[in-house]
């Protein structure tokens, strides 16, 4: 099949040759077009001409035929010296875009390098993009020094991808930071890109000071800058912070695309304020499957399954096609909620009749709901039958759901299976060592303890976060580290003293020490949550709500005491911990003791 007239072409010589190939070349559409001018640009000798090179790797880009196209351009014989800058950025820049082929885009810059082409201002963005992808500090560093070698290193641009690029790369955000302060002039984009930076790794309070310095510089931020300052704030649980930024947004008119508003969704929905999630979600004009699915998870949270499992079938009205991503958000609600049968409804329905295998994830949901709900017997049998390896992170639900229903023989034996598939992640070791504890075998707890302390390896402190008059306080069980930490521990024991007399009673087997009861209460009495608790009863006025963020699951005697603490200072405390959110008032909790 002839798809062009090349005629007039092949009677042409020289520059008009060139300019009817380079005619074609914009009339190309599809890859056998493509394959029959490669042909025609063979005949005519034009496989040389940088123009019509570079044109050709432009469209096969284009095409996502970058592939084809580089397999002629640097062929054995090519001669890469009659090559000019252009054409190798335009295919550095198609392999840094290609996401299984980012390690080509750094081939071919070296290849350009060694044949003496010298790079540009436009050529360092693709290859630190690249750079970035494959996540190499040694590498990236390399790149930095040929930037300052070839005279790039006050290009705010170029600088700006490599903040990001070394963001992208462990252990590269402390040259991140320090290129950023050294940069003579930051831009949106370079506050965006370390504030971005500091949110992807988790270092949340870096990102909320980051974007503050940013106010105060003057600075406007721009849309990017906010959903990656919404993301901390949804990591922190900083409710107010998260108030205040969608403030300015409405204030300072930032443009509120989809991502933004799914920002906002997400973060209300996660800071505890599903309601207001609610409103954006229903307010908003464009709704993609990321919004829906935003506030399906922000009610798995919440426990609010059957609220969950609603709006995923107003989603399947509305038009949209759930994604496996979706299905995972759903099947967390069932979770959260005790909605065994509706869970298994839905994980069928995937493959049945949207054609969605199931992934690892998606089986883990399977396990966490069936392990919820005490059927540890049938969620080892779906273990067991999984069509793919159970991951560390399925065993561990079991370790838990096994420990919490007293079946700690079988528990300890899948603890021991993943100390030897991961024998370097502490909390194996925790879990392990905790079933010990409650099995009451000190000795073995002990020589846990200390094969973690030969390994180096450390347990995460439990702490909990509060949010006070735009600050963010951290407390750890026993911390003094506060400039109140006096007043703090005075008011903890009123509460404990009150608490007592409205019937509470300390739930010492949650503490895992071979220890008397009394010390077992003193332990429990300086939790990180309870700290946390009192110094907000110290700072707010009475009847305010508190709300706190606990990095790993509550505790049995810490979730009663809050029940208490909510009736006897008539205060709504919410909690969110490592798995779900509990609204406690007027000594009841929203998760009914299920979580």
């Amino acid at each position: 099949m002839v798809y062009f007239s090349p005629g007039k072409m092949l009677i042409s010589h020289g520059r008009a040759a060139e300019q009817n190939c380079l005619a074609f070349l914009e009339l190309c559409n599809n890859l056998p077009k493509l394959s029959q001018l490669h042909t025609y640009i063979l005949k005519l000798g034009l496989h040389s001409n940088p123009l019509v090179l570079t044109k050709f790797a432009s469209i096969s880009s284009g095409l996502n035929a970058i592939c084809y196209a580089s397999s002629f351009l640097f062929a054995p014989d090519a001669k890469l010296h009659l090559y000019d800058t252009f054409l190798f950025n335009t295919v550095i820049r198609a392999y840094a875009e290609t996401s299984d082929l980012k390690h080509s885009a750094i081939s071919y810059y070296k290849a350009m390098v060694k044949d003496c082409i010298l790079p540009n201002k436009f050529t360092y963005p693709f290859v630190l993009k690249a750079c970035a992808g494959l996540r190499k500090l040694n590498l990236g560093q390399s790149l930095h020094g040929s930037v300052l070698k070839y005279g790039f290193g006050d290009d705010t641009h170029v600088l700006n991808t490599m903040i990001h690029m070394y963001c992208s790369c462990p252990g590269g955000i402390e040259f991140a930071r320090i290129l950023f302060e050294e940069m003579p002039k930051c831009d949106s984009v370079s506050w965006s890109a370390m504030i971005g930076g500091y949110a992807k790794l988790g270092m949340s309070i870096e990102a909320v000071q980051l974007f503050r310095e940013m106010q105060i510089s003057g600075v406007r931020p721009d849309e990017i800058t906010m959903v990656s300052v919404l993301s901390a704030c949804t990591d922190l649980g900083a409710l107010d912070l998260g108030k205040w930024v969608s403030a300015y947004i409405e204030r300072e008119k930032v443009e509120k695309s989809v991502e933004l508003s799914n920002a906002l969704i997400d973060m209300f929905a996660k800071c505890g304020d599903v309601e207001e999630a609610l409103m954006l979600f229903r307010d908003m004009k464009d709704k993609n499957i990321v919004s829906w699915t935003s506030l399906i998870d922000g009610m798995a949270m919440h426990g609010r399954g059957t609220e969950g499992i609603s709006l995923f079938e107003e989603m399947k009205s509305s038009g949209i096609v759930p994604d496996d991503v979706s299905f995972i958000g759903l099947l967390t609600a069932c979770s959260h909620s005790r909605l065994v049968e509706e869970g298994r409804r839905h994980f069928d329905s995937m493959t049945k009749e949207y054609g969605i295998l199931p992934k690892i994830e998606h089986y883990g949901c399977m396990v966490d709901l069936l392990s919820r709900a005490g059927l540890i017997k049938e969620a080892l049998e779906f273990v067991h039958k999984m069509p793919i390896k159970p991951n560390p992170i399925i065993w561990r639900t079991l370790i838990t759901a096994c420990r919490a229903h007293g079946e700690l023989k079988l528990s300890e034996k899948i603890a021991r299976k993943i100390i030897k598939d991961e024998p370097m992640l502490e909390s194996n070791y925790v879990l392990l060592s905790n079933i010990y504890a409650k099995m009451l075998q000190w000795q073995k707890k002990t020589t846990i303890r200390e094969v973690m302390a030969k390994k180096g390896i450390r347990k995460i402190p439990g702490s909990t976060m509060i949010e006070l008059d735009n600050q963010i306080y951290e407390f750890v069980a026993g911390d003094k580290s506060h400039i109140q930490h006096s007043e703090i521990y005075r008011m903890v024991e009123e509460i404990g003293k009150k608490m007592k007399m409205a019937g509470y009673v300390a739930a010492t087997s949650e503490v895992l020490l071979d220890i008397d009861d009394e010390d077992k209460e003193d332990v429990l009495h300086w939790h990180s949550e309870k700290l946390a608790i009192a110094f907000a009863l110290l700072k707010t006025p009475p009847g305010t709500s508190i709300r706190i963020v606990k990095n790993l699951r509550v505790c049995g005697d810490c979730h009663s005491a809050i029940k208490f603490i909510s009736k006897i200072y008539n205060r709504e405390i919410v909690m969110r911990d490592r798995n779900r959110f509990h609204h406690f008032k007027n000594g009841q909790c929203s998760c009914t003791d299920f979580w």
